[in-house]
């Protein structure tokens, strides 16, 4: 038993009117003894479960990133004078709608903008579809070693980061996740975590409007000054469609400036499309990629256009609808998906 973690669980686990949060060094020096393995599986789930009740602070956001960045993977930059688009979407996956964010990172890709995601395989608590199933489907096995990873980025301009093979020691902590049956604070950490050494502009989904706040808070803690929230579709960085779309246009200096899109303004069905099997998933998606019209299409759209304007390649959303649909249409994006399929195979 470590009596030094024991102390820190005694901090932040004492009861709501004695409980103390955490420093930032603390926060880091927890996390790193859990992740190495140094406290016991009591300490460790009972930490979990008790930083969960309590609620993590902005500053120990900072220090479990801290954690992260010493141990965990990082690629390297390929282009210092442009930010790469680090999605923050959620690990435990999909189970209710349809999931679009790989479509537009190969859209966004055609059009020069690096795209790196990171994530791993069915995990608690929904076990939902995860990334990397889809892009298997999709012919791309993201399951490379890291500097292979790096080579398929520079190359084609998406890169991704597959947690069980690139940062192993968080395997454990998937399990304690499983047995409490709830999502630690790690699962808040994750989706701002930005495993990229270069000029980075984090995009992360929220569902809580406090959770949105603490990443802003986090974020101006950590000294990052790029970011972007979307109240998106199950916790991701998908516009949804059956309501208006809540944007945040960070700067971490500053409040979020409030971004408000309604689908119907732009001509779309307030819809979004369900998710069925996997099957059906990527048959749709291989109709998009297609240039074939449909329900996913509309999506695809909505969120693409989104996403070129938000980087800086269309002027506006109009205008980013429109190259949308020009490139999806074109076959740009099949191309793109086709020279990713060639990168990682001549390489794997």
């Amino acid at each position: 038993m470590s009596n030094l973690f024991r102390d820190l669980l005694k901090k932040i686990g004492s009861g709501e009117h004695t409980n103390k949060d955490l420093t930032r060094a603390e926060a880091f020096l927890a996390t790193k003894m859990m992740l190495l393995g140094e406290a016991t599986p009591a300490q460790i789930g009972a930490f979990l479960i008790a930083h969960r009740i309590k609620r993590p602070t902005s500053e120990e956001l900072a220090g479990m990133l801290d954690a992260y960045n010493e141990l965990g993977p990082t690629l390297q930059p390929i282009n210092d004078e442009q930010s790469a688009i680090v999605f923050g979407i959620p690990y435990d996956g999909r189970t209710r709608t349809a999931p679009i964010s790989p479509i537009t990172a190969l859209l966004l890709a055609c059009c020069g903008q690096n795209v790196i995601m990171h994530g791993g395989d069915r995990l608690p608590t929904k076990y939902g579809l995860p990334l990397i199933e889809i892009w298997q489907g999709l012919g791309v096995d993201w399951k490379l070693e890291l500097p292979q990873t790096q080579q398929v980025m520079e190359k084609v301009g998406i890169g991704f980061v597959y947690t069980p093979l690139h940062f192993p020691l968080t395997k454990s902590i998937w399990e304690y996740r499983d047995q409490i049956g709830k999502r630690p604070p790690f699962a808040t950490m994750e989706l701002i975590w930005c495993p990229y050494a270069g000029n980075a502009h984090i995009v992360t989904g929220f569902v809580h409007p406090p959770t949105e706040e603490r990443f802003r808070a986090t974020l101006s803690e950590m000294g990052i000054t790029k970011f972007t929230t979307v109240k998106g579709l199950e916790g991701s960085c998908d516009l949804p469609r059956d309501r208006t779309a809540i944007i945040g246009l960070g700067n971490a200096a500053n409040p979020i400036e409030r971004l408000l899109l309604v689908p119907r303004e732009y001509g779309f069905t307030t819809q979004n499309v369900p998710l069925g099997s996997t099957e059906e998933l990527l048959s749709e998606m291989k109709l998009v990629l297609q240039g074939k019209p449909s329900e996913l299409m509309q999506t695809a759209l909505w969120n693409g256009g989104f996403y070129l304007w938000l980087c800086g390649i269309c002027t506006d959303m109009s205008s980013g609808l429109t190259k949308a649909k020009e490139l999806f249409y074109s076959g740009a994006v099949l191309k793109k998906l086709q020279e990713l399929q060639q990168a990682v195979n001549s390489i794997s």
